[in-house]
C-alpha cells in the first residue's frame, strides 16, 4: 500500500463545533481517502445538542455518516467505537497518512500531554506523537487558560500541529460554511491534503 493510499484517522472529541469534522468528512470521502473515524463518549452528547440528530451505534455509522455528508459512495469510511482499543489505529504498526482530532476538546489536549490512553482516540493519538507520525489538533476554547496554553506547548513540543479553530477573512467567505471550510483546509494542509474548495491567498 503505498503512502497516498493510507487511511486517514479523523476524530471528534466533546468540543463545541462538530460541524468542524462533519465538512472534514465530506471533503475526504469525496477525494477518496480511506477515513477512519471515531467519536469520543462527550462528541456523542455535544453532536445531538450542536445538530439535534442521535448518533446510531457503531455497525449502522457507515450509512449515516454519508448521509450526513451526502456522499453515497466516495471513499471508504471505516467508523470505530471509542472504547475499541483494539482497533488498527490504536497499533504502531499500522500505518496511516496521519491523525485529526478535530474539534479537540481541552480535556483531550490535558490527556494527550500527559500521556494518558484512556479510549482510542487518545490512544491513536499518542501512537501517532510515538511513531513521528502527523498529529493536528484543532482546538475550540475561549478563553484559553495557562494550564489549556501549557498542554497545548507540550504537545507541539513533542510534535503535534495546533490549528486552532479560527476562520480568517481574506478569502471573502460569504457563509458560515465558508469559515469553517477555511479552518478544515488549514488542518488538512497539515496532512498534505489538499481537497476543499476555497480560495487561496494569491
Amino acid at each position: 500500500m503505498t503512502g497516498q493510499h493510507w487511511p486517514v484517522v479523523l476524530a471528534t472529541t466533546g468540543a463545541s463545533g462538530q460541524i468542524y469534522a462533519l465538512r472534514a468528512l465530506k471533503y475526504l470521502l469525496q477525494a477518496e481517502y480511506i477515513v477512519e473515524l471515531v467519536l469520543s463518549q462527550g462528541a456523542y452528547r455535544v453532536w445531538s445538542d450542536e445538530m439535534g440528530v442521535k448518533i446510531p451505534a457503531v455497525p449502522q455509522q457507515e450509512m449515516f455518516w454519508r448521509e450526513q455528508v451526502g456522499v453515497p459512495t466516495a471513499g471508504k469510511l471505516i467508523c470505530h467505537h471509542w472504547r475499541d482499543i483494539g482497533a488498527g489505529i490504536a497499533s504502531g504498526s499500522y500505518r496511516t497518512q496521519g491523525m485529526v482530532v478535530m474539534p479537540c476538546s481541552m480535556g483531550t489536549v490535558a490527556k494527550l500531554a500527559a500521556g494518558l490512553s484512556g479510549d482510542l482516540i487518545e490512544r491513536a493519538a499518542d501512537v501517532h506523537l510515538k511513531e513521528g507520525r502527523r498529529l493536528v489538533l484543532v482546538p475550540r476554547e475561549t478563553p484559553l487558560s495557562l494550564i489549556h496554553l501549557r498542554n497545548l506547548t507540550t504537545l507541539a513540543e513533542a510534535g503535534a500541529r495546533i490549528v486552532p479553530a479560527i476562520p480568517a477573512w481574506y478569502h471573502q467567505p460569504q457563509s458560515i460554511l465558508d469559515l469553517v471550510d477555511f479552518v478544515v483546509a488549514r488542518a488538512l494542509d497539515q496532512l498534505g491534503i489538499d481537497c476543499v474548495p476555497w480560495q487561496r491567498w494569491s
